[in-house]
């Protein structure tokens, strides 16, 4: 099982480091196997600048180049070939400086190197959001505020944070630590500390025109099932947040919905089940056992 430093601190206030705490609580029962550290992101972004386009004009010997003078805070302006068509003079940008080792979304990791484009002397990227693992989007480079701060680390103006992970030999009676909440019950008594419980106090009920039955008909196997039904809900990609989380524990972020029910799962040990109402026969979710000999085809 993988529990997430940062995670857990938000549960227990605790100065402790990763490695003090991977003592604690293979003394107290939970066994850490291994203690790793991730980047919320391959690489941290190292070696990418906040830089400022000077000049912008067009490259001489090619019609979709562009040749733009950039400021990084190196007291020098790099001179730097793009692609780009959203590439301006005036903009913020993120720059791979050269020896930069850098992370796409998809493919294998690339170092930049000084070169000559079409004849030009290119001394650095210019990066869009893909060709440094932020995200998906190839459109253009990534045109930032105007207040980030030239020179400064791209890693601290994206707010990059690395975590460590715990790798837990959960043993079959510890059902109770099978989450990052009961980690953190665990390490509070040991350490006296309080629990801090997320804020739930914004979530309301607004009506009840959507009824979803729930029938049990083995209450012996299935002592409970609760269903709380949602309106509005656009399936889309999670927020940022979300994705960094199950990212640092090795789950692939999928969508909104599937995301959250596995956050809930790792949050606070919750198995949840996200269902289309729409899909639902009768406006009814019947639990029951698979007869012998049946198996489901997925």
């Amino acid at each position: 099982m993988k529990i997430s430093y940062k995670w857990l601190q938000q549960f227990i206030n605790t100065n402790k480091t990763p490695e003090e705490l991977s003592l604690i609580l293979t003394n107290i029962g939970l066994e850490v196997e291994s203690l790793e550290k991730v980047q919320s992101i391959p690489g941290g972004l190292e070696g990418l600048v906040i830089g400022y386009v000077k000049e912008c004009v067009q490259h001489p010997n090619a019609d979709r180049l562009k040749v733009t003078k950039v400021d990084v805070g190196l007291g020098e302006d790099l001179q730097i070939v793009c692609g780009a068509n959203n590439v301006a003079a005036g903009q913020k940008v993120v720059v791979a400086t050269v020896n930069t080792t850098i992370y796409p979304t998809t493919g294998e990791p690339f170092k930049i190197n000084k070169s000559k484009i079409r004849g030009e002397v290119s001394e650095g990227m210019i990066c869009a959001e893909d060709e440094i693992g932020l995200g998906h989007d190839h459109a253009g480079i990534i045109e930032l505020d105007a207040n980030a701060e030239i020179g400064s680390a791209a890693s601290t103006y994206f707010k990059l944070e690395d975590d460590f992970v715990f790798e837990i030999g959960l043993t079959p009676n510890r059902a109770d630590a099978a989450s990052h909440l009961g980690v953190a019950r665990d390490l509070a008594a040991y350490l006296n500390l309080e629990i801090c419980m997320p804020n739930v106090s914004a979530f309301k009920v607004d009506n009840q025109d959507l009824e979803i039955a729930v029938e049990l008909k083995d209450q012996d196997a299935c002592r409970r099932y609760s269903s709380v039904s949602i309106s509005g809900v656009s399936v889309k990609e999670s927020p940022d947040w979300l994705k960094d989380k199950l990212n640092a524990i090795g789950i692939r972020p999928i969508n909104n919905v599937v995301d959250v029910t596995n956050f809930v799962l790792h949050e606070l040990g919750q198995p949840l089940h996200a269902f289309d109402a729409d899909a639902i026969a009768g406006q009814k979710v019947i639990v029951k056992n698979l007869l012998r000999g049946h198996f489901l085809q997925l």
